[in-house]
């Protein structure tokens, strides 16, 4: 399994996500070897065995790096067209070329990469340079493993590596794509490596049916491999808090990525609204993004701000004590392949509010959904959920209820007949 973060050190759900899959996978009987760029040594291995791809040494496949490089030739540097020159001299060019790469993979693969495992300027060279590796380790670790598994676009050239170099089959987890992520067009470069994985992996997986739909529609896929495995939440470590609020006003949270695909903007409009039907309120907007300056000139534009608090990224129990002290929370993403925090906010009894644009919509009864651009009814049901207490004691006690039957487990298993499907077992 390649995936670019694991629970401590996370940057979203994604990382949660594995976690919990790979927690499932080993109640289902499974094994799961997770590579991840830059490991820490604080990684929960008690479901896991984690492979560090920065302590990764290759000699072996610097002794049969033409045999590497056959096999991974996706991987090479491509020679750019040279104008004015005839077709024997381009070849040459080409393969002079080629020979020089195969002396730097020799040179590279007898010392280590220490790679950053984070999202910087140089991200598109760790990703190809993560694939070299996962190819390696898929050399060294042959006959270990029966299916490759690689988490979003950043792991997908790791996962076709690995699949060429083993003849093992390869299984794409989606969990966003390029149309959720960008508010401005697609990166074509990332739209490249995400249609690549689709159509190398032997199964697709998305984490919901409106993912599915943008696999199939937007990339091209055949839907007799795309799969949906609808995300759950693992509360097994969750600590009992007990907090105490420093301010008698009810609490209204959004936790989350201040970027376009989150809808940040909509939740201040909607604040603004409610703040005019009731002044008793405070909102939190917890998270840190592109958009966070803009949010907060906004809020001041609104005069709202001393009724807003931007509290920055926030990360394991601060998540929980967060919502904790929270009265309603609300997800008004703009394109969600799924939504964790939703759950994660359910499980604290507090009344959930979620965009109708969100994968978690197709599992979640009794979270109140409107569609993200709608800020009246966004507003509306703020208001409702502040004000009724009927209704507030019942999106909370019903909430808990459903999402206690979302359990990694169940998700785990669907995913276990996944790889079944591939190697042929029945």
């Amino acid at each position: 399994m390649f995936g670019w973060e694991f629970p401590p050190h996370i940057a979203g759900g994604l990382g949660t996500a594995c976690y919990g899959m790979t927690k499932g996978l080993a109640h289902n009987d499974v094994e799961v070897l997770f590579v991840m760029p830059n490991a820490s040594g604080d990684e929960d291995q008690s479901s896991v065995k984690i492979i560090n791809a920065s302590d990764v040494i290759s000699y072996d496949v610097a002794k049969n790096v033409d045999e590497f490089l056959n096999k991974v030739d996706f991987l090479r540097i491509g020679t750019n067209i040279r104008p004015y020159i005839d077709p024997t001299s381009f070849s040459e060019l080409v393969e002079e070329e080629r020979r020089f790469q195969r002396e730097e993979f020799k040179i590279y693969f007898k010392q280590k990469y220490n790679f950053s495992g984070k999202y910087g300027v140089n991200l598109m060279e760790e990703v190809s340079r993560y694939a070299m590796v996962g190819g390696a380790i898929a050399m060294q670790n042959a006959g270990k493993f029966d299916v490759i598994h690689a988490h979003d676009w950043l792991t997908y050239l790791a996962g076709i590596a690995a699949k060429r170099v083993s003849g093992k089959p390869l299984v794409i987890h989606v969990h966003a794509t390029e149309f959720d992520r960008n508010a401005n067009g697609v990166n074509s470069e990332v739209f490249k490596l995400e249609r690549m994985g689709m159509e190398e992996a032997d199964k697709v997986i998305t984490v919901s049916n409106l993912t599915r739909n943008i696999v199939i529609n937007k990339y091209g896929i055949d839907p007799s491999k795309v799969i949906t495995v609808h995300n759950a939440v693992d509360f097994s470590n969750r600590d009992e808090l007990s907090v105490s609020r420093g301010v008698r006003e009810k609490v209204i949270t959004f936790l989350g990525r201040i970027t376009f695909q989150k809808g940040p903007e909509y939740f201040i409009e909607a604040a603004a609204k409610v703040l005019k039907r009731r002044n008793d309120v405070r909102f939190v907007m917890a998270g840190s993004g592109d958009m966070m300056n803009k949010c907060i000139r906004r809020a001041a534009k609104l005069g709202i701000s001393d009724r807003f608090h931007f509290t920055g990224f926030l990360k394991g129990t601060e998540v929980q004590q967060m919502f904790a002290l929270s009265d309603v929370y609300v997800m008004p993403s703009v394109s969600e392949p799924f939504g964790i925090s939703p759950l994660e906010a359910m499980k604290s009894n507090v009344p959930t509010i979620i965009s109708k644009q969100s994968g978690v919509a197709e599992v979640l009864k009794y979270a109140i959904k409107v569609d993200f651009w709608d800020i009246d009814a966004l507003a509306d049901a703020m208001y409702a959920l502040l004000s009724y207490p009927a209704l507030h004691e019942v999106a909370a006690s019903a909430g808990l209820d459903e999402v206690n039957s979302l359990k990694w487990d169940n998700a785990a298993s669907k995913v276990k007949a996944v790889y079944q499907d591939v190697i042929g077992e029945k």
